[in-house]
């Protein structure tokens, strides 16, 4: 038996690589050794490598089969211990038996047809957002790479005035059927066509822009409205922003994710904005009017008297869109009383006289201003 080839070092990439890494591989190097750009020795083979391992490794039915079996075509023998192990556990499927046997005999009767239309791959964009951007939103405009369909041939790959047309040896189908030794005797399976690559159609004359391919690299520009209310880590998604699609598919979608920075002034929690205000040991006793910020602007808020530290007021309307809802919500101010520092003999001794009204004997540190004001309020000398 012929060594079976990795597909995933083919490719350059890991075993666990995801589909958008698998398809990345796989268009920078059908791009490096397409034989009409390279015509070095071996090229032309490393290129129908290429486009053997995207064929299994972007089909999850192929990889899965690949990864499990060695081989895009399901187990190849039945020695070493294996047998159908998998087929007879707690909690397995018995539809994937079916689905092995299905890619023995060409079926898959629900499996996609190769030529028939794909959809252009998601792409994502950071957008970096200030905190107030992110209350208020904005309309901005973004720039970024993608692939977009052939402004020469308009995808189809063949040159101006020419047209594609259906494969020689698939005729149109986008498959082939081949046969195969097994241990079970000559069986039949069904590939993707190695002439057309499962489109259907072959290019006689390429187009000069593309090279065949159908898609260019393009910088697009887009306009994009920031929603009042998104908070960090949230996406928005934009239809038919992402990439071009194959086979007359349509583009894929592009995905915004905010980062939001934080404020230096205000914590967020939803809808809700939370600020910590400093009020003295006067304000919090006597009470007082205040003038609070808000992302909406300042705000009066008045200070009952004998407020303690850590009490939370209420302003309502004053805090973040509603993202999915109506309204607005609340912003939550927390007091903190501040302990006066380096008090002047007149904050001293009106401190000793609310103390001694209050009933409490205050004994201060020895030697001290403090302990001389004490003193002269006492009458001593």
């Amino acid at each position: 038996m012929a060594e079976q080839k990795d597909y995933y070092d083919i490719l350059g990439v890991s075993r666990d690589a995801d589909d958008a890494t698998i398809k990345k591989a796989y268009r920078q190097l059908s791009k490096k050794y397409h034989p009409d750009l390279n015509h070095e020795e071996g090229a032309e083979e490393k290129f129908k490598d290429i486009n053997e391992a995207y064929q299994v490794l972007s089909d999850p039915q192929k990889r899965a089969a690949y990864d499990q079996y060695g081989s895009a075509d399901g187990p190849q023998g039945f020695g070493g211990g294996q047998g159908f192990s998998d087929f007879g556990g707690a909690g397995q499927n018995f539809g994937g038996f079916e689905d092995i046997f299905s890619s023995f005999f060409g079926g898959g009767g629900t499996q996609q047809s190769a030529a028939g239309p794909r959809q252009g791959a998601d792409l994502q964009y950071r957008m970096d957002l200030k905190f107030e951007e992110a209350i208020f939103g904005k309309d901005t405009k973004i720039s970024y790479d993608r692939e977009a369909t052939c402004h020469t041939c308009g995808g189809t790959g063949a040159a101006p005035g020419t047209s594609p047309v259906t494969c020689h040896k698939c005729h149109g189908a986008g498959y082939i059927q081949v046969q195969r030794n097994t241990p079970l005797g000559a069986m039949m399976t069904r590939e993707v066509c190695d002439v057309c690559g499962g489109t259907g159609k072959e290019i006689k004359d390429k187009c000069p822009t593309c090279h065949g391919t159908g898609h260019e690299q393009e910088r697009h520009e887009i306009d994009v409205k920031v929603p009042a209310g998104v908070e960090d880590g949230q996406q928005m998604r934009l239809q038919n922003a992402g990439e071009a699609g194959s086979n007359g598919g349509g583009y894929g979608d592009l995905y915004i994710v905010f980062r939001v920075a934080p404020s230096d002034k205000y914590e967020r929690d939803g809808a809700t904005i939370y600020l910590k205000f400093p009020i003295s040991f006067a304000q919090a006793a006597l009470g007082d009017e205040i003038k609070v910020d808000t992302v909406h602007g300042p705000v009066e808020l008045k200070i009952p008297a004998g407020t303690q530290t850590g009490s939370k007021f209420r302003l309502r309307g004053k805090g973040a869109p509603q993202l999915r809802g109506n309204g607005t919500g609340d912003q939550i101010v927390t007091v903190e009383v501040n302990t006066p520092k380096n008090l002047n003999a007149k904050q001293k001794e009106a401190l000793m006289s609310f103390a001694a009204a209050s009933g409490d004997d205050i004994t201060p540190h020895e030697g001290s201003l403090f302990d001389r004001v004490k003193d002269a309020f006492k009458g001593k000398q």
